[in-house]
């Protein structure tokens, strides 16, 4: 049991000096703990490196493999191999073509669409302009029909 009144020395109560004791314990496991995450880290690190440089090796050896492959090939390799260089740059020279295609014909409806519309607007207003005419023409020549009585009258 625990002195709760006694102390030491420094000048320091049991209880104190216990939790000193417990903290610099708990620090201690603290510090070993990060020690060994950071062992176990660099041992990860090494592995990862040893990989990489193995799969680097893996690499070049199958990079000189498949160079020798190709040296079996095929006589007509280099005659071969420039066709398909060919279509290759026409398969890429097409692509931008086949969307330029598709944005102009998409951009064509729309301008199409857009002047059939104004075509309809068109030949209303002018339905609606001839109609105007008439019906002003018609007002016209009947003013000028009350005014031809009127001087009649007058006469």
């Amino acid at each position: 049991m625990r002195n709760l009144g006694s102390s030491n020395g420094s000048g320091l109560s049991t209880d104190e000096i216990e939790d000193e004791e417990m903290a610099r314990m708990a620090i201690a496991t603290f510090q070993a703990r990060e020690e060994e995450i950071e062992r176990k880290k660099m041992e990860v690190k090494e592995r990862v490196e040893l990989q990489l440089g193995r799969a680097e090796e893996e690499s070049r050896r199958l990079a000189q493999i498949w160079e020798e492959l190709e040296v079996l090939t095929d006589p007509m390799r280099k005659e071969v191999a420039v066709v398909r260089k060919k279509i290759d740059m026409a398969n890429r020279e097409l692509k931008p073509l086949g969307q330029s295609i598709q944005k102009k014909e998409r951009e064509y409806k729309e301008a199409l669409e857009a002047f059939n519309e104004k075509s309809k607007e068109k030949a209303q207003l002018v339905t609606a302009l001839m109609e105007l005419l008439t019906e002003s023409e018609r007002l016209r020549m009947k003013k000028l029909e009350e005014l031809s009585k009127n001087i009649e009258s007058i006469q």
